[in-house]
């Protein structure tokens, strides 16, 4: 439900009711703990997590469905004549669908969290209240698998019998000895895990498909490629997975596994080089209103339910045939969303990220047969060259990173007046494209026609749609952007897309020019008399 906030002097009631999430979870998983029945706000909305005081992740243990920050964009909205900003508290628990653990400790013992705030020591987080509780269930079935691989051997009576049993049932992996990563020496196997939740099951009912998501299990090992030494180690863990959490057992649990290998000894946490292993190789999830594949090495939202609202609403300030162009576009999820539900007469999807063209091509195969609309995708950086990507568009869709915009963006949009002024006034002599950044984005494209043809349109947007994860760096860019009179915020909303934490989601929407200006008063002067 979204949630309205409105300014002094009447301050708004929020009326909200928060539920603990009811789930299904497989044998191996630790259920969510349920909440009290009617307790104060504050409680209700409390994350109730064992984890909170040592894990860095959240930030915000009580009133989950009202950010600290909030009271702020309020405010901020406010003074910019935005009285009517509205904010969706959205899922409160289990919300995470995608997350990136580090996997330390010892062979006894592996952790398998995040990292303690200020340090690169992991806190180990099996009961997580952010995470989807089938996350926490793949990984209580990787320590699991863990366990059995790293036991110690002992000479004991009893647990050579227990080494016996598991010999039995899981032959050939005793001797394998997986190791944590250590980052101090750069040695082990295991150095992360990431895992995603894909809810998109349609032999389910609708309100069953959420708690019933699948995990795709990617693990990033330390080893150059396939070939490597330690394979075999790598192959035996993913069985392990895979028959422990397939389809063959009572409860599937893991979509799929996949391996990245990584060995550079910096904080990046993937390698350029993935292997599909066993399972599912497409990962599909519905978002948006369109079926959205998502590559493991690609870009994905953390809370799916979230963005799904969020591109609800979008929706909604892009007019029917409308040509669009999505800047920071990763595997094109807006703006092939734009193109199914308003009809574009053209989407230009740009990103710089080369892994989000087989995500973007695959999604685009399962898109309505009756869309017409031109559709491209573009490995190109929006930073280089701007107008040659605004050009022809009439509205631009950003969705930066958290640190904001491009400064040569801002910079385009601040003066497109005159950039459009330059555009009109162009000799219509067509000269050979020499630049090579465009070239490259050329040759990297991906075109697909639509069957009407449309009058070519040379404008400039009209339209700023602005999607922002990072508060500070919106409250720059959007200052900047009315600064230059070019254009003015017409909506803004808020999403809770990380609840627990200090961040919100803004959606903003700009509109060309000034805006309506404000109401002139009364002078009270009495008009002179004509002589």
């Amino acid at each position: 439900m979204a949630l309205s906030f409105f300014s002094p002097p009447a301050p708004p009631v929020h009326r909200i009711t928060c539920q603990a999430l009811s789930v299904a979870v497989p044998s191996v998983a630790v259920a969510v703990a349920p909440l009290p029945v009617n307790p104060n706000p504050s409680l209700s909305c409390a994350l109730n997590c064992t984890h909170f005081q040592s894990c860095s992740g959240c930030t915000q243990e009580y009133n989950l469905h009202h950010p600290v920050v909030i009271d702020e964009a309020i405010g901020f909205f406010n003074k910019l004549g935005i009285k009517d900003f509205s904010f969706d508290s959205c899922r409160l628990w289990g919300w995470r669908c995608r997350a990136k653990l580090a996997v330390r400790g010892s062979s006894i013992n592996p952790l398998i969290g995040l990292y303690e705030e200020g340090t690169h020591n992991v806190v180990d987080i099996p009961d997580c209240k952010s995470h989807h509780p089938n996350i926490n269930a793949a990984v209580q079935l990787l320590k699991k698998g863990l366990f059995l691989i790293l036991l110690p051997i002992h000479v004991n009576e009893l647990y050579i019998l227990f080494l016996l049993l598991i010999w039995i049932f899981h032959p050939g992996i005793i001797e394998l000895n997986v190791e944590p990563y250590d980052e101090d020496q750069g040695t082990g196997d295991l150095r992360y895990v990431q895992m995603a939740v894909t809810t998109h099951d349609t032999s389910l009912p609708i309100p069953e498909r959420y708690k019933n998501g699948k995990v795709q299990v990617s693990l990033v090992w330390n080893s150059r490629s396939e070939n490597s030494a330690n394979t075999a180690k790598l192959n035996a863990l993913a069985n392990f997975l895979w028959g422990n959490g397939g389809p063959k057992r009572k409860v599937h649990l893991v979509h799929s596994v996949w391996a990245n290998f990584q060995t550079s000894s910096n904080n990046i946490i993937f390698g350029n080089r993935w292997r599909h292993l066993l399972g599912e190789r497409d990962f599909w999830e519905h978002i948006g209103g369109i079926d959205v594949s998502l590559a493991p090495s690609s870009f994905g939202q953390a809370n799916t339910r979230a963005f799904d609202s969020l591109l609800r609403k979008l929706q909604k300030y892009v007019p029917q045939g409308a040509s669009v162009v999505d800047l920071y576009a990763g595997a094109g999820v807006i703006g092939l969303s734009l193109a199914v539900s308003r009809r574009c007469r053209s989407v230009k999807c740009v990103e710089v990220n080369k892994e989000s063209r087989q995500s973007f091509e695959k999604t685009v195969e399962r898109l309505p047969t009756n869309v017409e609309s031109n559709i491209s995708w573009h490995h190109a950086d929006a930073s280089i060259e701007p107008t040659s990507w605004l050009l022809g568009s009439d509205v631009v869709v950003v969705d930066p990173p958290r640190k904001g915009l491009d400064p040569s963006l801002v910079k385009e949009l601040r003066h497109i007046s005159a950039v459009e002024l330059r555009a009109f006034k162009r000799p219509e002599k067509v000269k050979d494209e020499k630049r090579p950044w465009i070239l490259r984005a050329r040759e990297d494209s991906i075109q697909i026609e639509s069957t009407t043809v449309h009058e070519e349109n040379q404008s400039l947007p009209q339209t700023l749609i602005y999607i922002s994860c990072g508060w500070e760096s919106f409250k720059e860019d959007c200052s900047s952007l009315l600064a230059s009179k070019e254009w003015h915020l017409h909506k803004a909303h808020g999403f809770n897309f990380f609840p627990g934490t200090q961040s919100i989601e803004i959606l903003a929407v700009f509109k060309r020019g000034r805006g309506a200006s404000t109401k002139k008063k009364k002078s009270g002067k009495k008009q002179k008399k004509p002589h």
